[in-house]
């Protein structure tokens, strides 16, 4: 059924060509827009020209690819990355002012790379907003080794720059309430989370004595700490096993499960995986052991599933998500001693499994497509 108030809006994002997670939310959330309440939706990307979609859009929603290309930064040295992309900034401002002035879009969303920079000068007559997938803390973060002075002095100067065009936009969206308040400059700022990516009547049976980790093998999803929890864990529940799932370079965790002596039979690194919802309904506990994130959706999707959810309280996500000792059990950040303690006391109460089970199921629905979906409706109905 299409809603009244329909809209003519552009988001403009780099690419939809990658299996990001920015990139499913976009698909699911112009998908839904034009389908169910009748938008006209553009997507205008710069990246990616000829790449297949990697997830289905709707024939209904257009893409615009100004084939700017700055993915050929990456291969430049540092002169000459300077002087290109200042060229390719200026005729992506140019692209991108002739389109919206041609389309006249009622509202025009930046995902907040590089036309951030100059969108809100562009006078198409449309209301601009700012929508942010990461926390403040880690928005241009530099993993762990990478950063030295000349990055820190840099990143302070981006950021204050930011600030300055985030003033500018009619309204800024952030992912958490918690995120919220690390903007105390801005006085336009909603909180909007992501939606649930997918729907399913099925729900883990808790049976299994299987614990389950999904995220990508780099520094921010703490797998190292993880293990180093589980290592304590597995000495007094020799009956449990543990599974991690994502992309990556899986060695270095490798290496460390030998250097911990860990039991390699009841803990397994894999790769993605096309049915991760499987792996959910196979286990009976999620774990999150991230040192920080933009929200955490892999929570709902296992609470989504009947998952109680033991995590790290680590920036931002999941204190926003986690009731703690109703749905799931917040850690404090980083510590893996009491990270052990909580998977080990879970593990004991098969009662509290259960009842945790039964909250995490109804805590997903909040964050259905459909009840999501209304909150961004309701945010282009006030600002229109």
């Amino acid at each position: 059924m299409i809603e009244n108030n329909t809209y003519s809006i552009v988001y403009c994002t780099p690419a939809l060509y990658m299996a990001g997670g920015v990139e499913r939310v976009l698909t699911l959330k112009a998908n839904y827009f034009v389908e169910h309440f009748g938008y006209d939706i553009t997507i205008i990307l710069t990246e990616g020209k000829d790449k297949p979609l990697y997830y289905p859009l709707s024939d209904k929603v257009k893409v615009i690819n100004l084939d700017i290309n700055f993915e050929e930064l990456w291969t430049c040295s540092f002169c000459k990355k300077i002087l290109l992309y200042l060229q390719k900034q200026y005729q992506f401002k140019k692209k991108l002012t002739a389109e919206l002035v041609r389309i006249r879009p009622d509202i025009t969303v930046s995902l907040l790379r590089r036309e951030i920079n100059f969108i809100t000068k562009i006078k198409d007559g449309s209301k601009k907003i700012g929508e942010l997938h990461v926390n403040r803390a880690n928005y241009r973060n530099f993993e762990a080794g990478e950063s030295n002075f000349v990055k820190r002095l840099f990143s302070k100067f981006w950021m204050r720059s930011l600030v300055m065009h985030l003033k500018e936009l009619d309204r800024f969206v952030v992912l958490t309430e918690e995120d919220k308040l690390n903007w105390k400059e801005l006085e336009h700022v909603d909180v909007i989370p992501d939606p649930l990516a997918f729907q399913t009547d099925m729900v883990s049976q808790l049976n299994s004595k299987r614990v389950i980790a999904v995220g990508r093998y780099v520094y921010q999803k703490g797998f190292d700490l993880l293990l180093r929890a589980w290592a304590k864990v597995e000495r007094k529940r020799s009956d449990w096993e543990i599974v991690i799932y994502g992309q990556g370079n899986r060695e270095p965790y490798e290496n460390l499960i030998d250097q911990l002596g860990l039991d390699r039979s009841r803990c397994h690194l894999y790769g993605p995986t096309n049915d991760i919802m499987r792996e959910y309904l196979n286990s009976s506990i999620f774990v999150f052991s991230s040192r920080f994130e933009g929200f955490g959706m892999v929570l709902i999707e296992a609470m989504a599933c009947g998952l109680p959810c033991v995590s790290f309280d680590c920036p931002c996500g999941p204190k926003d998500i986690i009731s703690d000792q109703q749905d799931g059990l917040l850690v404090p950040n980083g510590d893996i001693n009491k990270m052990a303690d909580k998977l080990t006391g879970l593990m004991t109460h098969s009662n509290d499994i259960e009842r945790m089970s039964k909250a995490a199921l109804k805590k997903a629905e909040s964050y259905s497509i459909d009840t999501i979906s209304q909150r961004w409706k309701k945010m282009f109905d006030t600002l229109m």
